[in-house]
């Protein structure tokens, strides 16, 4: 094992014949944010359970905080914390009550409980929410609550399970904000989400996961890279006109690449000198007297690597690991 924050060979978990983790390996430095992605039921709840010590693996080995999750679990336990996707607080109680509870909890004493939730409330912009409810907190005010308490015991390893579930992108925001100063600290996170996006705005490295093995490692851009360069979208003012717009394309761009989506009167091409492409497109839809609303260069999006490694058509052809760097 290397001086990892996270480190896992092998890992497998089995529930009767579903392989919920078919051998998987992960490698997470310390001070970042790793996101794992992947399709529902690809094992990302399996692995953030067993990482925790929720959950006992069937094989392989697995270490957190220089620590094996099977054989001193205790260790690992005193060195995480875990934000699960719903929120574990008393709603009738206030936030700074909230906290001090989970400090007792923790074997905190009643003395540093209070001085841990001060500093908590402090660091995450609820010192003025007095002994208001919980109840009656926005869904953001809520989930930095909840956030805050996971971080307690001020550990080294965070592991936060679909954390902005529900939110607004308000909401959302105020913990994408938490969440890069707790990393900007030292803390270690592990991320699971549905949200590319958020993936995207917090990860310095992604793993894509699918049928319980990881199918793609690497740094959002190196991930976008891999599936393609740059693209064209172009959108037309009347969908009627988009096969001839396809056929306009310069000769150096794949057809069989091309995406056409008619609802949104859109045509996406992949293309690799960017300035040229997108003159020769301007100039062919003009002479043509093609009207375009719309028309822009863009790298591949996170949702694209996502569909690209976890669709129908790999997983019929198997487990085929990729690396992007």
């Amino acid at each position: 094992m290397t001086d990892a924050a996270i480190a896992v060979e092998g890992a497998r978990k089995a529930y009767g014949d579903t392989k919920a983790l078919d051998g998987l390996d992960l490698e997470i430095r310390r001070g970042t944010v790793h996101a794992v992605l992947g399709p529902n039921g690809a094992g990302k709840t399996t692995l953030v359970r067993i990482l925790s010590t929720l959950l006992r693996p069937d094989s392989g080995r697995i270490e957190v905080a220089g620590h094996d999750v099977v054989t001193h679990a205790r260790e690992v336990r005193l060195r995480i914390g875990l934000l699960g996707q719903y929120a574990a607080l008393d709603e009738e109680l206030g936030g700074r009550q909230n906290l001090e509870l989970f400090g007792r909890l923790h074997h905190l004493g009643a003395r540093h409980a209070r001085v841990r939730a001060d500093e908590l409330l402090e660091r995450f912009g609820l010192t003025d929410t007095g002994r208001r409810a919980v109840k009656q907190y926005s869904g953001g005010m809520r989930r930095r609550l909840d956030l805050a308490a996971s971080l307690i015991t001020d550990p080294e390893v965070l592991f936060l399970d679909e954390p902005t579930t529900g939110l607004d992108p308000r909401g959302r925001a105020e913990v994408w904000a938490a969440v890069r100063s707790l990393v900007g600290a030292g803390t270690t996170v592990l991320l699971t989400t549905q949200y590319l996006e958020e993936a995207d705005q917090l990860a310095h490295r992604v793993s894509v996961v699918d049928s319980g093995r990881v199918v793609a490692d690497g740094t959002p851009e190196q991930l976008k890279s891999a599936i393609g360069g740059d693209r064209i979208d172009v959108v037309l003012r009347d969908a009627g006109q988009l096969g001839a717009a396809v056929a306009l394309l310069p000769p150096d761009v794949d057809k069989g690449d091309v995406s056409v989506d008619a609802d949104r009167r859109l045509l996406s091409a992949p293309v690799t000198d960017r300035m040229t492409a997108l003159a020769g497109i301007v100039r062919a839809l003009e002479e043509a007297g093609v009207e375009a609303e719309d028309i822009a260069l863009r790298r591949p999006t996170l949702d694209e690597v996502f569909l690209h490694l976890t669709g129908d058509e790999h997983r019929s052809g198997g487990h085929r690991a990729k690396e992007a760097v």
